[in-house]
């Protein structure tokens, strides 16, 4: 009695409109597809009508898909991020250390940034002076809120991990948790700087780029030698104190 009454309240689906969803998709994509080429091209400054024609299509297609530039920069921002977050999460689960898991990761933000310059700043809201400027969609910065939050949780473990075979005080463990903050919006602005510096002696290539990014962060600038004075007051600091300095030596050598 009850199977029956199941079988009688069961909606079948229709697969003429399964079908349709299905199409819908498919065509969505494609426009994306497209649009990300136009893009590439044209600059992140493009307009919907220069996208459209570009793609071999009518920017009211684009509107009836997107609703307009905006809905189109947050579909396109939901693939490209994502490719993104993919290639550096895998990145850096492919590491063997903390710091060559990071250098992973600041490489393949890098390389897939470098990719297109156009469609990156496009998705982002990347000011064209190199600035971190962000998006005002609100769709792109749920999208970007996102994909720095799960970037942020594996730089969090990663820099934990590396903490537990080095001597640290609950200071230093209490800040941590700042770190992958922090070394997010600096490579976030180093790199977008970096990608919108010309060509030529003023801008390193990617591989020299990740190098200094990953030695600024777990090294710091480097560029002060310690002062007689200062290796004195070292030496002379109370136990605790050398315990804390010579742990961040050790810790800058590996």
């Amino acid at each position: 009695m009850v199977n029956r009454a199941v079988k009688q309240t069961t909606t079948v689906p229709d697969g003429r409109s399964i079908r349709w969803e299905a199409h819908r998709a498919e065509r969505r994509g494609a426009l994306i597809r497209a649009a990300r080429r136009a893009v590439h091209t044209l600059g992140a400054q493009a307009s919907m009508e220069e996208i459209a024609a570009a793609s071999g299509t009518s920017k009211s297609v684009y509107y009836r898909y997107f609703g307009d530039k905006s809905g189109l920069q947050q579909a396109m921002g939901e693939v490209v991020i994502n490719q993104m977050q993919d290639k550096i999460l895998s990145a850096a689960r492919s590491a063997d250390s903390p710091r060559s898991g990071l250098r992973a990761m600041v490489s393949a933000y890098l390389q897939m940034a470098e990719t297109s310059p156009a469609v990156y700043a496009f998705v982002t809201g990347s000011s064209s002076g190199g600035e971190a400027a962000g998006s005002s969609e609100p769709g792109v910065a749920a999208v970007l809120s996102d994909f720095f939050a799960n970037i942020s949780a594996m730089m969090d473990h990663a820099v934990r991990f590396y903490l537990e075979g080095h001597e640290s005080d609950a200071l230093a463990q209490a800040a941590a948790g700042f770190w992958p903050t922090a070394a997010l919006g600096m490579v976030r602005a180093a790199g977008e700087r970096w990608l919108a510096t010309p060509p030529g002696p003023a801008r390193p290539t990617e591989a020299e780029m990740t190098d200094q990014l990953t030695a600024w962060l777990f090294d710091g600038i480097g560029w002060d030698s310690p002062q007689p004075a200062a290796a004195s007051a070292s030496s002379s600091a109370p136990p605790h104190d050398r315990t804390r300095q010579n742990s961040a030596a050790a810790g800058a050598d590996k």
